[in-house]
């Protein structure tokens, strides 16, 4: 029955697909003999549903109607233009352009004094600067709010999404509704439903669940008839959080699947890394640690693509440049009206004005040497970030060079060794049973070494490791030892927090883990292994856990294997404990601080 309702699903979403890439598609033919103004107009009056529709064809839309109100000088069609530039790169998740087409049409519309436009675009730039700044959002929604009208619903909307964010549910809802209110006024069967998701999100966080079921089914019932692409999917990806929230994984994951592939069919960046994201966590929680690695795989991959260190220098580089451009005009203002002043001041007293034009004199000598001592400081400053940068490209070139030679020559000379280790065991007839055990633990000391040389090679081609790839290096380990033991693996981790670690201090942790596990498969003599990952306020807590055969700890010689997992755990300022009762299994924690970034 699922599969035939699937089915018909998909069946029915590819007709609605089509429908809204039709559009796009048929007006792009349609308008080509039309004069320059009218397609123009066609282009900005493109609905919105239709318009995220079909994002590759919207994007060159978009470019044409920038090129023509540039050949038209008509700026207000230009900043439009540039708001449509700003939602097709905020839906393939370009964190740079979407910032820099708005940030222009911002301009735009304070040059031509448009301070409604002006207040959405606001809206709009802080509500697409939510995960990666939410202060910045803030700040810039706030301002937006003070500009626009009360016709402009989704800046309301958009807002009680960020004080969703900061926990504030009361003001969410408030914003919500006083969003959804516009629209019902209106009629708007595209915003109505955005306000429907975006109430049921605030009470799937105060647990309020049927609530927001109903919320998701009118917006969904809404968007259905709307041949809406993009509402559709979104609403499977509140469906996953819904029964996310729930417990119920087995349906979280079933939307998410949904959500996920029409997101790629469509283009959708963001909605596809949330998605993988969250059938990541779906599948950990059924402990399908092999579905759950595909999936942090993908996550990992569409992070990485939108959240590297050129496109966030970048994105810094926009808003310092806009805010510059901003004081720059607030201090022409301010020198126009000392002006007038001045000159008021010359009909009453031409002593004062004299005086006047010494101090003017004054600052503007004081204002060009401060300009002046800024610009050396400055250029003194980017030879420092120069010769750092190349200090770093130097380090990580003889880094990447030591790398190689490690996988070429000494990953080779290992696997020859092996190989012959192999050929003398099979090929020839060896009676003496004593020589073919040791063969055989040359041959296995061996493999285990190209394993280790293969994790100390993951972790020097790193500058960084994110909690994310220490994760997924976690799930391989554990899948591979499943091959190798009967014993039956249990993993959970609770960590919300973005978290990095050095390489040095990634890979320590990660031998320890794997020493501890180890351990336990070797000598234990356990039928489960439960690893547990939690965070504190400033420290990350690991924890294995077995059910095996336990020893007296004050009696028995730990040996060299503590030992080494002890110094590795101080070169990192970390500990290890280990507790342990005969016949009721052993417990191994290891605590080291973390390290949080602001990434989101």
């Amino acid at each position: 029955m699922k599969l035939r309702v699937f089915i018909i699903f998909i069946l029915f979403f590819n007709v609605t697909i089509s429908q809204n890439s039709f559009y796009v598609d048929s007006l792009k033919i349609a308008i080509e003999t039309l004069p320059q103004k009218q397609q123009l107009q066609y282009i900005l009056k493109i609905p919105y549903d239709k318009f995220i529709g079909n994002i590759s064809t919207s994007e060159i839309l978009a470019q044409k109607a920038v090129k023509i109100a540039s050949d038209l000088n008509d700026l207000n069609s230009i900043a439009e233009a540039y708001l449509q530039l700003g939602q097709v790169y905020a839906y393939k998740d370009k964190r740079e352009n979407k910032l820099l087409y708005r940030l222009k049409a911002i301009k735009i519309y304070e040059e031509i004094d448009s301070l409604n436009k002006a207040g959405y675009a606001f809206g709009e730039l802080g509500f697409s600067m939510r995960r990666e700044n939410l202060k910045s959002a803030l700040f810039y929604m706030r301002k937006g709010l003070k500009l626009v009208e009360d016709s402009n619903s989704s800046t309301y909307d958009n807002y009680g999404i960020l004080q969703g964010m900061l926990k504030n549910y009361d003001s969410a809802i408030y914003y919500h509704n006083k969003s959804l209110s516009i629209n019902k006024q209106k009629k708007d069967s595209i915003g109505i439903p955005y306000g429907y998701v975006h109430l049921a999100t605030v009470n799937i966080n105060l647990k309020n669940f049927l609530i927001a079921k109903k919320y998701i089914d009118s917006a969904h019932t809404i968007r259905i008839k709307r041949n809406d692409t993009y509402g559709i999917i979104d609403d499977y990806v509140y469906y996953g959080d819904l029964f996310y929230a729930k417990k119920d994984f087995s349906k979280s994951i079933e939307n998410f699947k949904i959500g996920y592939k029409l997101s790629v069919k469509n283009n959708f960046i963001s909605l596809q890394k949330y998605c993988a994201d969250y059938l990541t966590k779906s599948y950990l929680a059924l402990n399908d640690f092999k579905s759950a690695f595909n999936y942090i795989t993908i996550y990992q991959s569409l992070k990485d693509s939108t959240l590297n260190a050129q496109t966030n220098n970048k994105v810094a580089e926009l808003q310092i440049e806009f805010e510059s451009a901003k004081k720059e005009k607030e201090i022409a203002q301010q020198k126009e009206e000392l002006l007038k002043n001045e000159l008021e001041i010359k009909n009453k007293n031409l002593m004062s004005i004299m005086l006047s034009s010494v101090i003017l004199l004054l600052g503007i000598i004081s204002y060009g040497l401060f300009k002046r001592q800024q610009h050396k400081r400055k250029e003194f400053q980017n030879k420092l970030d120069l010769k750092e940068a190349q200090t770093y490209n130097k380090l990580q070139d003889q880094r990447l060079r030591i790398s190689r030679d490690l996988h070429d020559n000494i990953g080779s000379q290992l696997t020859f060794i092996i190989s012959s280790i192999d050929n003398l065991k099979f090929l020839t007839n060896i009676s003496n049973e004593k020589l073919k055990n040791k063969l055989s633990e040359i041959n296995q000391f061996a493999n285990t070494t190209i394993s280790q040389l293969r994790d100390t090679i993951w972790a020097m081609n790193k500058n960084e490791i994110s909690f994310n790839d220490f994760h997924g290096r976690i799930l391989a380990f554990i899948e591979k030892a499943k091959t190798v033991t009967p014993i039956n693996f249990n993993f959970k981790s609770t960590v919300k927090s973005s978290i990095v670690f050095s390489s040095i201090k990634g890979i320590n942790i990660f031998r320890v883990v794997q020493e501890a596990i180890n351990n336990t498969i070797k000598y234990a003599k356990a039928t489960e292994i439960t690893i547990t990952i939690n965070e504190t306020k400033n420290n990350l807590v690991f924890e294995i856990k077995d059910n095996g055969k336990g020893f007296d700890i004050n009696t028995v010689d730990l040996g060299n294997g503590l030992e080494n997992m002890q110094k590795r755990m101080s070169e990192i300022e970390g500990e290890i404990t280990i507790n342990s009762e005969i016949d009721k299994g052993t417990t191994i924690t290891i605590t080291c601080l973390k390290n949080k970034t602001n990434a989101v």
